[in-house]
């Protein structure tokens, strides 16, 4: 069994910052895929970014490419999301999740998740 904890979130203004944190524990870090979701009120859980067994090879949504960078330091079995020039469409929780495969996207493909953390961006 695999634990993942989200944290980092919170308010910010449009244009800011913010760093996402997920801490994880049980089954080998290096032996998974992470991955970042997130979930706006009434609207369905969306890919962010997903990141390799290594760190070498990473993957981004479109709406988020060139703003968000996902990175890993397999030494903290920690991933991160680094998010920049925030907007008010990037509020939603956010979700860690890990994945034994990689190059994919769906919700129903990622075998553990965390319990999200809550970013907010105000406008």
């Amino acid at each position: 069994q695999v634990q993942l904890v989200e944290s980092g979130g919170g308010l910010v203004q449009a244009g800011g910052s913010l760093r996402l944190s997920c801490a994880t524990s049980g089954h080998p870090f290096g032996n998974y895929c992470m991955a970042w979701f997130r979930q706006a009120p009434g609207k369905e859980r969306e890919f962010v970014a997903a990141v390799t067994w290594s760190g070498g090879s990473t993957d981004y949504a479109d709406s988020v490419k060139g703003r968000f960078t996902i990175s890993r330091d397999n030494t903290k079995n920690t991933v991160y999301l680094d998010m920049n020039s925030l907007k008010p469409d990037d509020t939603a929780v956010y979700y860690c999740a890990a994945a034994d495969r990689w190059g994919i996207r769906e919700v129903d493909d990622y075998d553990y998740w965390g319990q999200g953390t809550q970013v907010t961006v105000s406008s």
